[in-house]
């Protein structure tokens, strides 16, 4: 039976492949832009509102084996309407589409395989530490300069602006050369964090995410700018430092090893608690909790640092006052200075999602407290988590398909195998959206999308009975691949790269009254005493979107019925046969975005217009652009110049806003080919989105691109 899905034009663009709990390729369930590739099952979904405290991971399904044969299997086609030419993406270039992504041969010993489980395993084969030659910068690369090569792939991308090291630090702040006018009302400190150096003696890290941490600072005072940049002090970066190699194993480097330590001291160290097996080399963000800032990474160990002289002061762990084995690096800070953030804990049935309250005031961290909680989907297998969400009455997690494998963990640890060894992508697995209730802590909704692999939450909030949540997608995390530096030192010279990074800003929207919805609608169209084989082959979409069902059974017209009434938005969300909300998303805006920001104290879980990011299309006329969306009218605007990398986009109102977008956006930036001693201050308006002032600095040594950041006001500050 063929079922036609009439969609929007802009739900046939987006070309989604994967998700439904299955293994099976040769089984797909394809609605419109989606490809559910697997099987419906009987009882297959789980109740959407239960209690955390009710809920057993005894019950919860493992990754599935493609050898395992299930009953009743029913297999269901649904194909694609023709799209119209208009709405047709090219193959090539910067309209690829995001979800297209075929798999790249894999160069220089990286390895990305998928196995008898269905599994993308993230590893490497790690070479003799004491062999520096394939670590080193090519000789082609030095010899070059950065400079372009008419054979490359991506002539105006310069990803040698992440590969630079610091190698001398700014302790004392240095002035830069103002172009245009700062505005008197701006004062404060940029505060950044990312990448500093990827060198470690002779030795070479594997992967950006394992470069040593530096902190960065451009202080804006009376019109004048001064920057500085020092290294986060972690145990890591000291020991490193001291032995001048690795002898901190990190996210995808391996340690050199230690011929004293016997596998019995490495299976003793597994049960030390948290954080102090683990390498601190917190180079993610930056964040205040009360007066105070601390670097993240996403161990449980945060430094806290001194905004003014970057210095760093001292080492926390945060599983010494809550049970959490990690936790994200993007907490939210709430507006009278509540800090929240989403932690992984082990519990008697399993790891579960648990939600963290660091209360303000003087003892934050003694004070804090787990408000919910959410177990895993699998025992072994919690998902990867880098942000989380929150409105006025939810916590919001989000469970991609991306596991961190406990059993792969805990060997990668014996094995002296660095943690990417232990992530596991189950492709035909779906992603989970999971609700919170914030009072009791408890799970409200839960709802199902096709797989997806993201990184950061835009913003989230609620509205006429929703929950809209919007997220930069990506269809698998081969993204994460592609920062190895092996892999980035040979992108041009590879026609999938922007492939694998190709990712897009989504819009989910939840319905909240759905079940009180089926009550009244449709209390008996998916009532499981009626026959699974009939609801499933009877599945149908009328032009008009109209749920109906005929009771008459030999008829062929059960549909579907949206459920989401929330106006201006092409999201829809569905209600299936296994008793599961189904979400389809759409697409906010067709650039690839990144490190999105938000007018924060103001929007932070409220209906919002405007989000900043950077660009993630490496294959752009000018990969270093800057993005300002409109998520209600769907446009954008953007900035950019060529050879110029701005880093994340801060927004800063002004003084007595007028608007959401009254206010300025502060880029710190570098420049690329030889200008690798150059960095900047960018200062957009917001509202129209172009330059009013810039500080640029010459330092005495390259600098790298930067991750994340904090703006600290001097006004907050005073107070």
């Amino acid at each position: 039976m063929d079922i036609i899905v009439q969609e929007s034009d802009f739900c046939e663009e987006i070309n989604f492949e994967s998700p439904c709990p299955s293994p099976e390729e040769k089984d797909t369930l394809n609605m419109n832009f989606l490809t559910i590739n697997g099987r419906f099952t009987p009882n297959s979904g789980r109740s959407s509102a239960c209690s955390t405290r009710s809920v057993s991971l005894a019950t919860t399904p493992v990754p599935p084996d493609d050898d395992d044969e299930e009953e009743d299997e029913i297999t269901i086609n649904i194909h694609h309407r023709v799209p119209s030419n208009k709405n047709i993406f090219q193959t090539t270039g910067r309209a690829t589409p995001v979800f297209t992504w075929n798999p790249l041969p894999t160069p220089n010993s990286i390895v990305y395989t998928k196995d008898s489980d269905n599994q993308v395993k993230f590893s490497r084969f790690e070479d003799d530490s004491s062999d520096t030659a394939s670590s080193n910068v090519s000789d082609a690369d030095e010899e070059n300069g950065g400079k372009k090569n008419p054979a490359d792939c991506y002539p105006n991308c310069d990803v040698n602006v992440w590969l630079r090291s610091c190698e001398e630090e700014i302790v004392n702040p240095i002035e830069g050369e103002v172009r245009g006018t700062v505005p008197e009302w701006l004062n404060g400190s940029l505060l950044r964090n990312g990448p500093g150096s990827l060198k470690v003696g002779e030795m070479r890290f594997n992967h950006l995410f394992d470069s040593s941490a530096l902190l960065h600072r451009f202080n804006i005072e009376d019109g004048k700018v001064t920057y500085q940049c020092r290294f986060l002090k972690s145990d890591a970066y000291k020991k490193n430092k001291a032995a001048q190699r690795i002898v901190v194993t990190e996210f995808g480097t391996s340690a050199v090893a230690d011929p004293c330590h016997t596998i019995f001291h490495k299976i003793a160290a597994i049960f030390q608690k948290p954080g102090e097996n683990n390498s601190d080399n917190a180079l993610i963000s930056i964040y205040p909790f009360g007066d105070e800032y601390f670097a993240f990474t996403e161990s449980p160990i945060i430094h806290r640092i001194d905004p003014e002289t970057l210095g760093t002061e001292a080492k926390i762990n945060v599983s010494d006052y809550v049970g959490i084995v990690n936790h994200t690096s993007h907490p939210h800070v709430m507006s009278d200075g509540t800090v929240f953030n989403l932690g992984c804990s082990v519990t008697k049935t399993g790891p579960a999602y648990t939600i963290i309250c660091f209360p303000h005031g003087e003892q934050m961290f003694e004070n804090a407290r787990i408000v919910a909680s959410v177990p895993a989907r699998w025992k072994f297998h919690p998902g990867y988590m880098h942000t989380f969400g929150i409105t006025e009455n939810f916590f919001i997690v989000v469970e991609q398909p991306l596991s961190v494998s406990v059993p792969s963990m805990l060997i990668s640890q014996i094995k002296n195998e660095p943690m990417a060894s232990s992530l596991k992508w189950f492709k035909n697995q779906q992603t989970y959206i999971y609700l919170l209730d914030r009072d009791s802590g408890e799970l409200r909704h839960t709802y199902h999308a096709e797989s997806f692999f993201y990184l950061h939450i835009i913003n989230q909030y609620e509205k006429d009975g929703h929950v809209v949540l919007d997220i930069c997608c990506y269809k698998d995390p081969a993204m994460l691949n592609c920062m190895y530096i092996d892999t980035m030192k040979n992108m041009q010279q590879n026609p999938d790269y922007a492939k694998m990074f190709r990712g897009r800003p989504l819009r989910f929207v939840l319905p909240l009254n759905y079940k009180d919805d089926m009550k009244r609608s449709s209390s008996s169209v998916f009532s499981m005493a009626r026959s699974w084989t009939c609801l499933m082959n009877k599945l149908s979409v009328t032009d008009d979107d109209d749920e109906k069902i005929d009771n008459n059974e030999d008829r062929d017209d059960l549909t579907l019925r949206n459920l989401v009434t929330l106006e201006n938005t092409k999201a829809t969300a569905y209600f299936m046969p296994d008793a599961s909300v189904f979400c389809k998303p759409e697409l906010l805006c067709d650039l690839g975005c990144e490190t999105p920001r938000i007018h924060y104290e103001e929007n932070l879980g409220r209906d919002y217009q405007y989000f900043y990011a950077i660009s993630s299309d490496v294959d752009a006329n000018n990969p270093g652009t800057l993005i300002k969306v409109d998520v209600v009218n769907k446009t954008k605007l953007t900035w950019c110049e060529e050879n110029l990398y701005p880093s994340e986009p801060i927004f800063v109102p002004s003084p007595d806003p007028q608007s959401e977008d009254d206010g300025l956006v502060l880029a710190a930036m570098v420049w690329g080919r030889e200008e690798e001693n150059r960095v900047g201050l960018l200062v957009l308006d917001a509202k129209t989105f172009t330059e009013i002032a810039r500080s640029e600095f010459t330092t005495p040594g390259p600098v790298p691109k930067c991750l994340h950041g904090w703006f600290q006001s001097s006004m907050k500050k005073a107070n």
